[in-house]
């Protein structure tokens, strides 16, 4: 299978969770109000066991002794996605701007990867790894600064600062470095895998459930907003990004997880955010829909041109 067709296979996979999580809701299969408590068993429990096994069966620092720099290479794509950010958000709707920014810059950097990577390369890809270590910082960060795009102030809170999955991720890596898996009885790591297994279809189907309850408000959609936001986030964003690529050459690994970050969409979890930091929740879950709808083609397509000039 191509390039195009495997991403736009796992991107559609994604899509399509996400469109029956509508039609439970709107067909009344479930209440809304069960939404919030799938949601934190998909983000509290279930990503947290699938980054504990990933990390726990296929870490291997003996055959990788650079591993430790990938939450650095974080750092330095989260600093260049800022400045493009506050560069595109120039385009926007000043009513709009504050919400355009977040959405711009807090992208679905683990769901929507880890799908792709196990579509393409196997659910036991040394690639899952990589992704775990390289956004290790990433959940700490969006809870705690996102705040500041509402002119909230910075709120360090420890509970988001050492969540779940950061627990998970330096526990296992602990483990694997002390070489006490061996301890670990292989029933525990297979009812863990299970577990895990459920976290990204428990979050496509939360956040169609949330479209379809947000879509039930009056509020016009804000179409040439949109349509700037999803040029900004779909299309400028990974094509810089590939540009910088091209510039730094990093090993192929490294430079096929920040592709990806570049070319996903928002987090889904930015329009909670915003309602309760008193921004417009409507107009972001406006981005967001558009942006996943789009993703179902920019993306296989920014991922075949990245696959055009890296190699594995």
């Amino acid at each position: 299978m191509s390039f195009f067709a495997t991403t736009f296979t796992a991107v559609a996979m994604l899509l399509f969770i996400g469109i029956l999580g509508y039609w439970m809701l709107s067909r009344k299969v479930i209440a809304g109000a069960v939404l919030g408590p799938l949601s934190v068993l998909a983000i509290d429990i279930a990503l947290p066991c699938l980054t504990f096994v990933g990390i726990l069966t296929n870490f291997h620092p003996e055959k990788d002794p650079s591993w430790w720099t990938l939450p650095f290479w974080w750092i330095g794509t989260t600093v260049f996605f800022l400045m493009l950010t506050f560069v595109c958000s120039t385009v926007a709707r000043g009513a709009y701007r504050r919400e355009f920014k977040v959405s711009l810059l807090f992208q679905n950097g683990i769901f929507f990867p880890l799908a792709i990577i196990a579509e393409m390369y196997g659910a036991n890809s040394p690639l899952l790894v990589d992704l775990f270590l390289f956004t290790l910082l990433y959940p700490a960060f969006f809870f705690n600064v996102s705040p500041l795009f509402f002119n909230k102030g910075l709120k360090v809170d420890p509970a988001k600062v050492f969540n779940p999955v950061l627990i998970a991720t330096v526990l296992a890596m602990l483990i694997r470095l002390l070489n006490l898996n061996v301890y670990i009885p292989g029933f525990l790591i297979d009812g863990l895998r299970l577990v895990g297994a459920m976290a990204v279809p428990l979050l496509m189907l939360v956040l169609g459930g949330n479209v379809y309850l947000d879509m039930k408000g009056n509020e016009r959609p804000a179409y040439w907003e949109i349509v700037k936001f999803v040029l900004m986030k779909n299309l400028i964003f990974p094509l810089v990004t590939l540009a910088m690529l091209a510039i730094l050459k990093p090993g192929y690994a490294l430079a096929f997880i920040i592709m990806m970050q570049a070319s996903v969409p928002p987090v889904t979890a930015i329009p909670i955010i915003t309602e309760r930091e008193g921004g417009n929740r409507n107009i972001v879950n406006q981005f967001m829909v558009a942006s996943f709808l789009f993703a179902l083609v920019s993306m296989p397509f920014m991922l075949m041109l990245f696959s055009w000039l890296f190699k594995p």
